[in-house]
């Protein structure tokens, strides 16, 4: 043993430290992996996405709700990947269309009156991956947001639809980029 300020070092067990050390280091260089800042696993040779407009085929649905959410979508991608935004065919699409909108009344009081209402948002997503076709999907993604009886919904519909269109993206994002 040899003394090293003022502590008792064996030398067997430095030598077992250096050499794990070692092999973690040469282990973990040859994972290959790519990871984002945001968390999410992205093909490494993956360049560009495209998000394609997404068309409201529901009912009552406002004629803004497709254009903003759609910029929502290509706003999340743009911001949390390094990816190009591309208005052509990529190496991730997005594409589907806005299949639900509705308001119903939630949290009824004695008075058979609803102390909130929810308004409720559906979109169809499709999501092709050029390099893994076992991560492409079609599925349909929900969210809702309550609000206040008192307040009419024309005077809060554009802060819940932005409300709704950050989950949904989140949802869409995380399902396609990080295998949720």
């Amino acid at each position: 043993m040899k003394k090293i300020n003022k502590y008792y070092i064996d030398h067997s067990l430095l030598h077992v430290l250096v050499a794990f050390s070692v092999l973690t280091i040469i282990l973990l260089s040859g994972c290959k992996v790519h990871y984002g800042f945001n968390g999410a696993t992205i093909p490494p040779e993956a360049k560009t996405v495209q998000v394609k407009y997404f068309q409201t085929t529901a009912t009552l649905a406002p004629p803004t709700l497709s254009q903003t959410f759609t910029e929502a979508l290509k706003d999340r991608m743009s911001t949390q990947t390094r990816l190009a935004l591309v208005n052509k065919t990529a190496d991730l699409n997005f594409e589907g269309s806005i299949i639900g909108y509705s308001t119903s009344p939630i949290a009824i009081q004695s008075s058979d009156q609803a102390a909130l209402n929810r308004l409720t948002i559906s979109v169809n997503v499709k999501y092709t991956c050029s390099f893994d076709e076992k991560k492409n999907f079609e599925q349909t993604f929900t969210r809702f947001a309550d609000y206040n009886s008192s307040q009419s919904l024309s005077a809060v519909e554009e802060n819940l639809m932005r409300d709704i269109n950050e989950q949904l993206t989140l949802d869409i994002f995380n399902r396609a980029l990080n295998d949720w």
